[in-house]
């Protein structure tokens, strides 16, 4: 009954006063909008990152090769000059490396640029992301031939004149034409359209439909960088156990062949998938530690008021507090009753912010490429911080009302 009787002389007191008490929640509202939205949009991201980076740009279970590491930012000096001194990745490492590593995987190579492509119809595209791969790649990265084929390994080491297009590139190109078999110009080369791939969405925004992948030793590979060099060579492991071991190996391979001493830093880069997201997780990490305490100094804040507005209501009700003690009331009946209603007041509070909070993530998600996903934990947790704030902002206007004298207060 005393729970009830709380709730109902807080929802009285918002209900007669509601631009007081919604200024008083102010602090309560932003705190836990602020923590719902931020939370959403980490967690979203967490998940859109490891799902659709590693699945559709890198490939799972993959180990990738590189001149320089995907992440420079954290480098030092010394490692950032020996990067600029690195050899460029070759077809004779990729074939080494395919040679040497003994676990079981696939490998293939990988350049890529921007340009143009034609069709023989005359329609353009720009900035198409052009890749010049080896066969293994399309199954490295779980590229999805929709029509037509993939082209083989013997067409990628002759350096055949064909193409497989994205799904957004040969719509563009060819309308309602099918694409098979058509001619398109890269940069001015002629090349047979051989396939299209299944439509592969967007990251972040960014189209991965916009492409074109021809193989290595083509006229594509020549436009990327200097005859014989590749950007990236890419292992995919049978198993997600051997991801490691194939790392840890193709670097021992790579300093042997290139002659690096002990003391010698690598003059390349060996990258797994939780390799390249770990700046990531750097951000989120950073975002997750400076959380609490956005969050609490707007509790902090809503929780000063909530106590201030308590005092003066205690102050208000002097002469009710002082008959309810005159006939019975206990002390500890005075103070449940007070922190009742503070908890109430702020948990009000907290679900308004869960809601606006809500309502802010769904809109992100719909007007930008940012994924954010409501955890029901995260609801739970807003609403439980802004009860726990109001209870805590209630104690000590709850221990003044308990100590009044029933004299003092009928005077």
């Amino acid at each position: 009954m005393r729970i009830l009787e709380g709730v109902r002389l807080a929802t009285e007191q918002m209900r007669s006063q509601k631009l007081k008490s919604f200024f008083s929640l102010l602090g309560v509202i932003v705190g836990v909008m602020f923590l719902i939205v931020v939370v959403s949009i980490v967690e979203g991201m967490d998940r859109y990152v490891r799902g659709t980076f590693s699945e559709r740009l890198i490939g799972v279970n993959t180990v990738t090769v590189l001149r320089n590491p995907g992440d420079e930012i954290a480098a030092s000096p010394e490692q950032r000059r020996a990067w600029a001194r690195a050899p460029r990745l070759t077809f004779d490492d990729l074939d080494l490396l395919r040679e040497r590593v003994t676990y079981p995987a696939i490998a293939g190579a990988e350049s890529d640029t921007r340009g143009e492509i034609e069709s023989e119809f005359g329609r353009k595209v720009e900035n198409v992301t052009i890749h010049a791969v080896s066969a293994e790649i399309f199954e490295i990265r779980n590229l999805e031939v929709a029509r037509g084929r993939a082209f083989s390994r013997q067409e990628a080491e002759q350096g055949a004149p064909v193409v497989v297009l994205g799904q957004s590139t040969a719509d563009v190109l060819f309308e309602a034409i099918d694409p098979i078999d058509k001619r398109v110009r890269i940069r001015g080369f002629p090349h047979q359209v051989i396939g299209v791939l299944a439509e592969r969405g967007s990251f972040l925004g960014i189209s991965l439909d916009n492409t074109a992948y021809a193989p290595t030793h083509s006229q594509v590979q020549r436009m990327i960088g200097p005859p014989g060099t590749i950007e990236r060579i890419q292992f995919k492991a049978e198993t997600p156990e051997l991801v490691v071991p194939i790392q840890e190996q193709v670097i021992e391979i790579m300093r042997v062949a290139r002659r690096l001493r002990p003391t010698e830093l690598n003059n390349f880069a060996a990258e797994t998938v939780e390799g390249v997201l770990g700046f990531w997780d750097q951000i989120s990490r950073i975002l997750y530690i400076s959380l609490p305490g956005l969050v609490g100094t707007s509790l902090v804040v809503g929780g000063i008021v909530i106590m201030n507005i308590m005092l003066v209501s205690v102050m208000e009700r002097t002469r009710e507090i002082g008959v309810r003690k005159a006939i019975g009331a206990r002390r500890s009946d005075i103070m449940v009753q007070v922190l009742i209603e503070s908890g109430t007041l702020s948990g009000v509070g907290a679900v308004v912010g869960v809601g606006i909070g809500v309502a802010l993530t769904i809109l992100v998600g719909a007007v930008s490429p940012l994924p954010a996903v409501v955890a029901p934990q995260w609801i739970v947790m807003g609403v439980s911080l802004g009860v726990i704030v109001g209870v805590v902002s209630g104690v000590y206007p709850a221990s003044r009302a308990a100590r009044l004298a029933p004299v003092d207060a009928l005077r």
